[in-house]
């Protein structure tokens, strides 16, 4: 007999396993495995006597919570479709989202429902509201998730077990993160999110013993596979709303953890927090960063300042997402922090290959640019109502990333940049974050990015935009003096803007195409 690759599994297992380990904490609030499963079980059971079937589209809208830990499996287990938004988007940006997905339930927090009603009248596909809160009035319009789930039973559904479900029914849909375009929405399978916790529990380590610090947040957690990897092996999820560096060591502290991802700008605020030493933190907890690499510096920073362990992950939402690791091996040693900032090798069952321009391999020499491209289990099904975007991205039998990068003789990935994103200045190639790297080295700079800007001599060149650490100061001669002491001068910034922040996606990816429009308007964007 086959048994299907399907993620319900992973919740089954961990309750029978382990039905009276804490498996959330939330607030005040803690949930057994047991808890969890009854209250997955009393989701699913609401859902279809809401009318919901196997391929419907439900929509959550909310910060980390117990809630959107539960609408993952609660989904999943009547073959509904889950389709996580990004709460920092604007209004305008959830209408297109919801109404591209063809959404009929969504759930959303307490603290968005005001953000759902100001379009609603807009939301044709939308037949049922659910607001996620447990204490206060309900308001209008709205029903509250206690009360909707408070009548049903905790047993699994009955009618789940007569859907025919298999490994490659879509499971949900990711709206990608925006980087360089508008949204594409990425159908992610059973099988492709069976495989990536699989890799996900092999390469990070994962056991029941395991606290997860959740400070990614969980719209993205299909990608990152902490809500199936952490359940399958019986762990706990811990669950931190907003981002604070002080909570976050509260709860490294109060709850013993042991493992967390995040993005560089998050990892940025627990090596600046000022308070470290009034923590008792008893655990040495694995840091994995995702999204876009970090400083170098901010790897040794956080295993020599702090005694903890860093991992380099990359992947994409359309590839569940693991596709590399890098931590030491026997290529890497642990204090070679420069080369523990790449991207990686490839995991267990994954073909990586980097393609020129005529999709043929280049050179492993650590120098020569291509394409990061793909083969796996874990590449989508492909995007939602979008089959032209779709054939665009899968050619030949390859996932095509649109990150370029180098390799070396053992399979090394060294991320260079996005396609997008690389500057031709007078016919030479320049990659902006290597130019950022540098910056980076700069005592006052706390965060920064370079883009190309139009330049009548040269097409374009390269523009550096600093944020400053506070009470640090330095001109635009300052920072391009320093750049022209580290770089090859046609490498080096011709310009320095000073801004308060830098415009990025919820897991910390910059989105310079967001900058770019400052300078470029409708002039038409030089790419390779």
């Amino acid at each position: 007999m086959i048994v299907q690759l399907l993620v319900d599994d992973f919740l089954r297992r961990a309750a029978e396993l382990y039905p009276e380990k804490i498996a959330v904490v939330d607030g005040d609030r803690r949930y057994t495995y047991r808890q969890l499963q009854e209250r997955v079980n009393q989701l699913a059971h609401s859902l279809l006597k809401l009318g919901v079937k196997k391929g419907d589209r439900v929509c959550i809208l909310s910060p980390n919570s117990h809630f959107f830990l539960e609408s993952f499996y609660g989904t999943s287990q009547i073959g509904a479709i889950l389709v996580p938004l990004n709460y920092r988007l604007v209004a305008a940006d959830h209408q297109y989202i919801i109404n591209h997905a063809g959404v009929k339930v969504v759930l959303v927090d307490y603290e968005f429902t005001g953000v759902v009603d100001d379009i609603r009248a807009e939301l044709p596909t939308v037949e049922h509201w659910v607001v996620a809160q447990h204490d206060g009035p309900v308001p209008d319009g709205w029903v509250g998730w206690e009360d909707l789930i408070a009548e049903a039973p905790t047993t699994k559904a009955a009618a789940a077990a007569e859907i025919e479900m298999s490994e490659n029914d879509v499971v949900s849909i990711n709206y990608t993160s925006g980087t360089t375009a508008r949204p594409k929405g990425v159908m992610l399978t059973h099988r492709n999110c069976y495989i990536n916790a699989y890799n996900f529990i092999a390469h990070l380590r994962v056991t029941h013993e395991d606290v997860e610090m959740w400070t990614l947040p969980m719209f993205h957690c299909n990608g990152w596979g902490g809500v199936y990897a952490i359940t399958a092996m019986g762990g706990t999820h811990a669950v931190i709303r907003a981002i604070d560096a002080e909570k976050i060591y509260e709860l490294i502290e109060q709850e013993g953890v042991t493992f967390a991802c995040m993005a560089p700008t998050v990892l940025s605020k627990i090596l600046d927090y000022p308070d470290k030493d009034k923590h008792q933190i008893t655990t040495k907890p694995r840091f994995v960063v995702a999204g876009a690499p970090p400083p170098a510096a901010f790897i040794q920073r956080l295993e020599e300042e702090l005694g903890w362990e860093f991992i380099q992950i990359y992947g994409l939402t359309e590839t569940a997402p693991l596709l590399t690791v890098c931590a030491p091996d026997f290529a890497t040693k642990k204090t070679d922090y420069a080369r523990r900032s790449h991207a990686g090798v490839a995991g267990v069952g994954i073909d990586i290959v980097v393609l020129d321009d005529e999709d043929q391999p280049v050179p492993r020499d650590g120098k020569s640019v291509g394409e990061i491209c793909a083969r796996t289990n874990v590449v989508f099904e492909g995007y939602w109502e979008q089959p032209e975007e779709t054939a665009k991205a899968i050619r030949g039998g390859y996932f095509h990333t649109g990150d370029l990068a180098v390799w070396d003789e053992v399979g090394d990935i060294n991320i260079v940049d996005r396609k997008k994103d690389v500057i031709i200045s007078g016919g030479e190639n320049i990659s902006s974050p290597e130019v950022e790297d540098a910056l980076y080295k700069h005592p006052a700079v706390l965060e920064c990015a370079v883009i190309g800007v139009p330049s009548e001599k040269w097409g374009e060149t390269p523009k550096a935009l600093v944020v400053l650490r506070e009470g640090e100061a330095a001109t635009e001669k300052d920072i391009l003096e320093f750049c022209r002491e580290h770089l090859a001068h046609f490498r080096c910034p011709t310009s320095v803007d000073f801004v308060d922040e830098l415009p990025r996606t919820a897991t910390g990816k910059l989105q310079k195409f967001r900058l770019r429009e400052k300078y470029w308007g409708d002039a038409k964007r030089r790419v390779n």
